[in-house]
Formats: structure tokens, sequence, C-alpha cells
């Protein structure tokens, strides 16, 4: 889950992260106008959506004083706001109200998993203010981090190791170091698959401010945070991953043109590998799960094609939980009761996978022996 900007700053605020003066969120002109009363006139507005590049698009403007923030948020309210990362739009609902912040220098700090080494990594950087990715392309040597052993947790000697790695100036370190395990708690403590401060800056009268946030909840550890739960924002969502979290169908949105169905995640995540090798480009990750039952795989499939995009669907079922012929029965009810007109592939393996042919045999869709085979036969039959 996505925290916005405003929610992941009063996070980090509650761990002791320092944060820009704000006066909230705002959603019309007289919110606006109020919030730049508070903060003594001059005002930032900033779009509340889950994309970068908000700046470059308009979604960051400087009032100057009450009138004027009134008029900027008629102006951005309802927008949709196009960027790099979501160049179909986002539309424009809130406006996070803050004091303006004289920036000296910005900095880059993050906590994300490694997953190679089963740890947590804190990541800084002195080269703030742009896409981290750009920073280890062209100038890797700028980037420091420290990896965090669980059992042991985030140490001082790492934190000094890190700020000297990352070439900070010694008169910032120790507000630094305090920052950085700030960070890390917010991480830990709130189950984040990541918290990321881009720009942490450093005024102008010296102060060392998260100016930007972002956070990322893991979906599966939301029960342990009801409070955090509560911020999911469904108008954010993509509509078909809200559909299939609501049916507990585990389900994630790709933007190609054949849709890809599988039980097991390791599975899917090979036959998608497979789609990509034939010259085909995957709709989606959908795993049906060990055991699924016919009902579950129809709905499987009508989610899959509520997808305009997709040209085409490929089944890749291996049978040990799940049976052939379950699967074959869901996808048989699908196609009568539903107006399909793209075509299936499917491969069945493992237990009653002779039954699942024989059931599909005779109908329109096309079985196939590998997984291979199946990729193949989908590209051919959904190339444009």
């Amino acid at each position: 889950m996505k925290l916005h900007e405003y929610q992941s700053k009063a996070l980090l605020a509650q761990h002791g992260v320092p944060i820009p003066a704000s006066a909230g969120v705002v959603m019309d002109a007289a919110g606006a106008r109020a919030a730049a009363a508070k903060l003594g006139g001059k005002v930032v507005l900033k779009a509340q959506v889950h994309t970068g590049g908000r700046g470059k698009a308009g979604g960051i403007r400087v009032a100057q004083d009450a009138e004027h923030a009134a008029q900027l948020a008629a102006e951005m309210i309802g927008m949709v706001l196009r960027t790099h990362q979501a160049p179909e739009g986002v539309r424009v609902e809130r406006l996070l109200a803050e004091e303006p912040v004289d920036i000296a220098q910005e900095y880059y700090a993050s906590v994300v998993p490694d997953r190679s080494s089963q740890r947590s990594v804190l990541i800084l950087s002195a080269m703030g203010g742009m896409d981290i990715e750009a920073v280890a392309e062209e100038h890797p040597e700028a980037i420091a981090r420290a990896q965090v052993d669980p059992a042991i947790g985030l140490r001082d000697y790492q934190l000094r190791q890190l700020c000297h790695e990352a070439a900070m100036p010694l008169a910032q370190r120790a507000d630094l170091m305090r920052t950085l395990r700030a960070l890390y708690e917010t991480y830990a403590s709130s189950d984040a698959t990541m918290v990321e401060v881009n720009p942490l800056a450093v005024t102008s009268d010296g102060r060392l401010l998260a100016t930007d946030a972002k956070i990322s909840i893991d979906d599966n550890a939301l029960y342990r945070h009801p409070e955090l739960a509560e911020w999911t924002d469904a108008s954010e969502e993509d509509p078909i991953e809200a559909e299939a979290h609501r049916k507990g169908i585990q389900y994630v949105r790709l933007g190609g043109h054949i849709g890809v169905l599988g039980n097991g995640a390791g599975l899917v995540m090979a036959t998608l590998d497979a789609v990509a090798r034939a010259g085909g480009k995957p709709a989606n990750f959908l795993d049906i799960g060990g055991g699924a039952r016919s009902e579950v795989v129809r709905e499987s499939l009508a989610l899959v094609l509520s997808d305009t995009n997709v040209r085409g669907v490929l089944f890749n079922i291996y049978g040990g939980i799940t049976r052939g012929d379950e699967v074959a029965r869901g996808i048989l009810e699908a196609t009568r009761s539903m107006d399909i007109r793209v075509p299936i592939v499917v491969r069945l393996a493992g237990t009653n996978a002779a039954e699942g042919a024989a059931l599909l045999r005779g109908t329109s869709i096309t079985p196939a022996l590998t997984m291979a085979d199946a990729a193949a036969e989908i590209v051919r039959r959904t190339a444009a």
C-alpha cells in the first residue's frame, strides 16, 4: 500500500524525522486560503498523487499570499496530472499545504529490503533531488549502503560509516545520524517495503528536513497496522487490482496484451518470462492458488478479460493440489457465461491433466503440451 506524501510525513514525524511546517491537506480554494494565512501568507501547494515528477507537470506550486493560494488551488484541484510515471494521467483531489523551504543542499536517503542478503539496506547519497536510478548509473560511487541484520538492528557505527562513505559534511553528521535512525525505525515498526526521502534537505538556516517522502507498506502486514490500513486511497488504486483485492485474487496489472493465469507464484513468473521470450507482452500476473475450484478460475478469467488491452489469454496449470479437470471446468463455465472474443491457450500438466484435456477437446480453446509451446502459440495468435 502506497502512502501519500502527507501520510508519509505524518508517519515519519511520529518517529522523530523533522519535516516542514504544514497546514495539512486542503480540498478547495477556501482551504488553501486558510492554510496560507496559517503559515504566514506564502505557501507551497503540492498535489497528493501516487506518482513522481509532480513538479515538472505543474503539481507543485508556490503561492505568494492567501488569495494567490486560493487561485492556484482552484486551478490545481481537479486537474489531470500527467508525468513520465503516469502518462495516462492522475486526477488531483487534494493538496498538501506547507511552508516554503529555502534549500541549500539536497541529499537522498531510503530504506529498502535486499532479498539477496535477506537484510534491509539503508541508502544514503549526497546527490539528492534526482532519480536514484540515474545517480546509480552515472555516479555509482556517490551512493553509500549499509546492510542491517534484523537480529541485531541498526548500530551507531554503521551510521557513522554510512555518513563517511557518502562524504557528508562533518557538521551535519550528528543530525543525519539521528534522522537516518528515525527513518529506519519508521521502516521497521510499520512493516514498510520502502521508506524514501528525496530530497532530505539542508535549509539555508541549517535545518535538516524531509521535504518529500514516499512510504510503501506491506499489504500482508496491514492486519497489524489498522491505523495505516485506514489510509488506503481506493481512488489511487488500479480499478482491476482493487477488484482483485476485494475478491482475494492475487493479481498485478503489467500493461501488456496477453493475459496470464497459473497456479503458484513461481510458475506464473516463469510463464511471464516465457511469454516475453516468445515476443509477447504480459498483461498481468494472476495466481489462482493451490486447489483452486472452478468458480475461482471463472472469476479470475473474468478479471483478466476486464482489461481491454488483453488480446489473448494463456493458462499454465501444473496440477498438484490444483486439479486439471477443475481448471478446465472453470474455463468452460466462463466461456459459456461470457462473450469471449479472444483466443485462449491452455497448458495442463500433473493431477487430472488428461481429464481436463478431454473436457476441453472439441472447444475453441487451444491446448499446448509445454509452457514454451503455449507461450509461442498465444503470441502467434495475438500478433497484430
